[in-house]
């Protein structure tokens, strides 16, 4: 049940993405036209202190006309290692530069029509450094409680998938971790 890709053209491009027009070869010999976004890699990270608080920024989105709790993200620029663009963007919109990082997951948020990579890490100290620089990107900056994280995410307060997938995943790593050594 393999789709392949015949040929592919571009339609529009920008620095943040490209949409390109496909040709593809379904498995019964059809061919359909199907538009692709490619994006490049995206990196995001947190810290969760010795509390259990997480660094989550309260934010609009306004193509949804949506608020809630996300990690620190932006795009990978081109040569940048993942796991400095992560730490380079918590620091640029939290004011906050971690300490050594993990790689938590890299997800493909919506396959079905882009190539977009989302790579997530975290680390478990940081120092303030400062205000934001990109202090725009968010409403606030706040250390919430790590075990609220399911609650959030049931009451559609993490409304970004690849936000709630990470921070449900973190959640379940140290709870596991604080059982194992309690």
């Amino acid at each position: 049940m393999q789709w392949t890709k015949q040929s592919e053209q571009n339609v529009y491009s920008n620095r943040w993405f490209s949409v390109n027009l496909a040709d593809v070869a379904l498995p019964d010999g059809r061919h359909l036209d199907h538009f692709l976004i490619r994006m490049r890699p995206v990196a995001a990270a947190t810290v969760v202190n010795g509390a259990g608080e997480v660094l989550l920024l309260w934010r609009h989105r306004f193509i949804t006309d949506s608020w809630g709790w996300e990690l620190a993200a932006g795009v990978v620029e081109d040569g940048e290692d993942v796991a400095v663009a992560a730490a380079r963007e918590l620091e640029e919109e939290t004011g906050w530069r971690p300490g050594p990082l993990h790689h938590l997951m890299s997800v493909e948020p919506s396959n079905g029509l882009t190539d977009a990579r989302h790579h997530i890490y975290w680390a478990d100290e940081g120092t303030y450094v400062g205000p934001p620089v990109d202090g725009f990107e968010s409403d606030r900056r706040e250390w919430v409680p790590l075990r609220l994280v399911p609650d959030l995410v049931t009451r559609g307060e993490v409304p970004a998938a690849n936000m709630a997938a990470a921070l449900l995943l973190l959640h379940h790593h140290r709870t596991s971790t604080v059982s194992l050594h309690a």
